[in-house]
Parts: C-alpha cells; sequence; structure tokens
C-alpha cells in the first residue's frame, strides 16, 4: 500500500532510480510483487545503490558474493543480467547522455495518462513497451519482455495507470513535468 500511495507512477528521471526499477521489475519475473518490495533494501545494499558503473565493474567474485545473499533472488540469470543491464545502461549513456534521456523517448518525453475505469481494462503490455522491449534487447539487455518493460514504465512514472477512481490518478496527474 505504501509503496502504492507514494512512489509507484511518479515520474521518475535519475538513472539510478530508473535502474533499481528496472531491475527488481526483471527480478520479480515469475514471483510476487511483494516479495521483490520485501527485498528491496537488500537489493540496493548488494547492488551497490544501483549505481550503473559500479554494477558493470562486478566480477565472478561479485556473483559468488550475490548468489549467497539470502536478502535477494538469488537466481543466476537475474544476477548476471543485471550486471550486463548495468554495462547497456553505459552505452546508452554515451548514446543519449543518460539512460532517462534514452527511456523517456518512448513516450515523447510525457508521461502516458490513461482512463482504466477498472484493474481489468489496465493492459499487460502495450506497443510502447514491445517497442521498449525490442529495443533493449537490442542493446543487450536481458530481462526485459514487454510485460516486464510495461511494469517498469507503470512504477517508473511513463504511463499513469491508476485507474481513474483512485486517489492517486489525480495526484500523479497533476504532477509536474521533470525536463529530463
Amino acid at each position: 500500500m505504501e509503496y502504492h500511495d507514494s512512489e509507484w507512477g511518479v515520474p521518475q528521471h535519475h538513472d539510478r532510480t530508473l535502474f533499481e526499477f528496472l531491475i527488481l521489475d526483471g527480478a520479480q519475473a515469475g514471483l510476487s510483487w511483494l516479495t521483490i518490495l520485501r527485498k528491496r533494501e537488500a537489493y540496493r545494499k548488494a547492488f551497490l545503490g544501483f549505481d550503473p558503473e559500479a554494477v558493470a565493474s562486478f566480477d565472478s567474485g561479485d556473483v559468488r558474493r550475490l548468489l549467497a545473499d539470502a536478502g535477494i533472488v538469488r537466481n543466476r540469470l537475474k544476477i548476471a543480467s543485471a550486471i550486463r543491464n548495468a554495462r547497456s545502461i553505459l552505452a546508452i549513456r554515451k548514446e543519449f547522455g543518460s539512460f532517462d534521456a534514452y527511456l523517456w523517448r518512448f513516450v515523447q518525453g510525457r508521461p502516458r495518462t490513461n482512463q482504466w475505469k477498472s484493474l481489468r481494462q489496465i493492459p499487460a503490455r502495450t506497443r510502447e513497451s514491445d517497442a521498449l522491449s525490442a529495443d533493449l534487447k537490442a542493446r543487450g539487455f536481458s530481462f526485459v519482455g514487454s510485460t516486464i518493460c510495461y511494469a517498469f514504465m507503470q512504477a517508473a512514472g511513463m504511463v499513469n495507470d491508476h485507474v481513474v477512481s483512485c486517489f492517486r490518478y489525480a495526484e500523479v496527474s497533476r504532477l509536474p513535468l521533470t525536463v529530463h
């Protein structure tokens, strides 16, 4: 509830936060979101505050350390993905200046505000998440299928998918756009 009421759907523009959300959404694959939220602080510690430069430098010793860390999801593929994704973010930064600038192009720099009346109307993926997923994969990312990308876009505020009757719908809709 706290995550929904204060964070989910708020537009994010800090590369570390965007990296964190992407890694956590990938880690959630096959698990409940509550499981991941309960492990979030352990993830922040294990992945050095989601600093892409630091994570990109992780080696086999770091992978062993992470596989032994009961505070995170100890899945070798998900851990390797986080490291590979950090390295890919560094390449994106060279091309676009920031991970933020790269990502927000997929929604033309502005959050998409949907007007869903019920949770059943909210899609699991969209044309934009399909495009983001395909582009991320082409750049070497993994655990970035379209459904994961759409969950990421929702969490990072690229899409406002609060239902219109939710008190957060209007609050998130009124947030000022941040220049990025």
